[in-house]
């Protein structure tokens, strides 16, 4: 679903080993914050009403990979979802959220995880999930087959949609009453669904275990990691129109572990659409 970004010559441009390995250590420098602190004393902040809390460990993960980065690639932007911009007009940035899931970490589950994304020219062309209590590390890199803990995964061939398992977060997400009816529509048409698990459940998505993932409410560091790993293990992920994500995107996400599911789960929620249109 990625324009693929060519050199003059007309070759795809690969990923610079050295990115991929300092992604990886900026997901080591995460960990190595964040286990320490699990079912600990999390030190919380509470943001606006119905908002994710704020822990000690989500902002000291995040300032120990932004001290990577600026060592290693100064010249790159960054942004993170706890502190911000820093911009340098380079074609790549690297979005970070230190820790998708602050509720489940607060709360003692371990579903929750760190993702890190590199950008290039707002394409996302590398990222990571990575689940630092059970150390499980998703990497998706582009035109490359994703690896889990080192080795290759793949998403289920399940083609059909009445056996498929789909998952969210919450149902609370949607908060508006299209939003509720489409998601009532797409999971009235599946085999089961289940809820909880952030990113978790795009790893789990990726390593065959989901089928699809609905969300809505997501920002650009939240999906933008999920785009390489999704696709590199042999699933799509777009937005509730079929369109692929951007950092203009509503926050609306749509993963499947394959191609007809994909478009199946499309139809389900797209006739609701059509039905309040006609409304």
């Amino acid at each position: 679903m990625l324009r693929e970004d060519r050199c003059c010559d007309g070759e795809q441009k690969v990923v610079q080993a050295e990115w991929i390995e300092l992604a990886l250590a900026l997901a080591d420098a995460a960990a190595a914050v964040i286990r320490p602190l699990f079912r600990g004393n999390l030190q919380a902040e509470y943001k606006e009403a119905r908002s994710p809390i704020v822990t000690v460990a989500d902002r000291q993960a995040e300032r120990a990979m932004r001290d990577l980065l600026m060592a290693q690639v100064p010249d790159h932007n960054i942004l993170g979802e706890e502190l911000g911009w820093h911009q340098t007009g380079s074609p790549y940035t690297w979005v970070l959220d230190p820790l998708d899931g602050t509720i489940a970490f607060s709360t003692g589950k371990p579903t929750f995880g760190t993702l890190i994304a590199l950008l290039e020219d707002d394409h996302p062309i590398l990222g990571i999930i990575d689940q630092p209590i059970l150390r499980e590390r998703w990497l998706g890199v582009r035109h490359q087959p994703t690896r889990f803990n080192g080795q290759p995964t793949r998403t289920k061939a399940n083609p059909d949609l009445s056996r498929a398992y789909l998952s969210c977060t919450t149902p609370d997400l949607f908060t508006q009453p299209d939003q509720q009816s489409r998601f009532r529509q797409l999971s009235q048409s599946v085999h089961i669904t289940s809820y909880g698990g952030d990113c978790y459940q795009y790893g789990l998505l990726a390593s065959g275990y989901i089928d699809l993932v609905m969300e809505c409410g997501l920002a650009l560091y939240d999906f933008a990691a999920l785009i390489p790993i999704i696709e590199g293990s042999g699933g799509v992920i777009t937005d509730w129109q079929g369109d692929p994500l951007t950092r203009t995107s509503t926050g609306e996400v749509l993963a499947a572990a394959n191609p007809s599911l994909h478009q199946q789960a499309l139809a389900q929620i797209q006739s609701v659409s059509k039905s309040i249109s006609r409304a």
